[in-house]
């Protein structure tokens, strides 16, 4: 199977986004939610396509260290646990060492006291992150950065709050910058137009000059993926970030779905 983007030429930098799904006890999940019979499967998605730049959710210890093997050694990873001590499921970022440098990296808890890590606010009943990485890309001699979040499922006000305190870091940092994760929120929702207003953060794919794929809803269920459907799983970029091309990744691995969630690809240019 050929990748979505794969490697990609020049200056353009490979950065992806994914919901892996957490593993349930086995009591809990069933057929194709199980993580035995799914692993292979995301594992040689991952490993087929090697972004440069990967943000991932939902992630626990065990398929953490799943992942950085398949990915291989020149993979390092920033971001920890939501919970106090860096515990439980994290929203990490992988980065391909050979081709980017990191200069700074910090987690932050999506709350009140963003410096609290476990710390909750605003109606969501768990804890919620984002992890920030800054990096210079060493073939494009370019410095950005990568900001990876989980959004709240449950509670609107804490997802547009969440997306303010983003919005936040994006214009602290004052860097070409993008933002992935999964968002729990479609196009035109009140957290989408929250991460959206005035143009601080626009959307790769519609901003894309080339979309390589049909535009799926990127929350699958294990069902057949849906055109036209709502894309919950973003990637957004400061308007100076260029997009060449942007896809999602709604294809089988041997009739098996790695996650409920479809992987976003894109490929960007950051400007020197």
């Amino acid at each position: 199977m050929n990748p979505v983007l794969g490697e990609v030429e020049g200056n353009l930098l490979h950065v992806a986004t994914l919901n892996v799904r957490r593993p349930l006890p086995r009591g809990l999940s069933r057929g194709a939610d199980r993580w035995e019979r799914r692993r292979p499967a995301l594992l040689a998605s991952l490993s087929r396509e090697s972004p440069s730049v990967i943000s991932l959710q939902e992630v626990l210890p065990g398929p953490a260290r799943d992942i950085a093997r398949a990915l291989g050694g020149e993979y390092g990873r920033i971001g920890v646990g939501r919970g106090r001590g860096g515990r439980g499921e994290g929203c990490p970022i992988f980065f391909d060492r050979s081709r980017l440098e990191l200069i700074d990296h910090q987690q932050l808890a999506l709350s009140a006291s963003p410096e609290v890590a476990g710390s909750r606010s605003w109606g969501n009943p768990l804890p919620r992150a984002m992890v920030i990485g800054v990096f210079r890309d060493r073939r494009a001699r370019a410095s950005f950065a990568v900001i990876n979040t989980h959004l709240d499922p449950f509670s609107s006000r804490s997802r547009v709050r969440a997306a303010e305190q983003i919005r936040q870091v994006v214009r602290r940092r004052g860097l070409p910058t993008v933002v992935m994760g999964d968002m729990n929120a479609a196009e035109g929702s009140p957290a989408l137009e929250a991460l959206t207003r005035g143009n601080l953060l626009t959307d790769a794919w519609t901003t894309a000059a080339e979309r390589v794929t049909p535009p799926w809803g990127t929350y699958s269920g294990y069902r057949p993926p849906v055109r036209g459907g709502k894309r919950i799983d973003w990637i957004l970029t400061t308007p100076d970030v260029a997009v060449e091309r942007v896809g999602i990744d709604a294809r089988l691995e041997d009739g098996v779905a790695g996650s409920d969630h479809l992987p976003v690809h894109a490929a960007i240019e950051v400007p020197r």
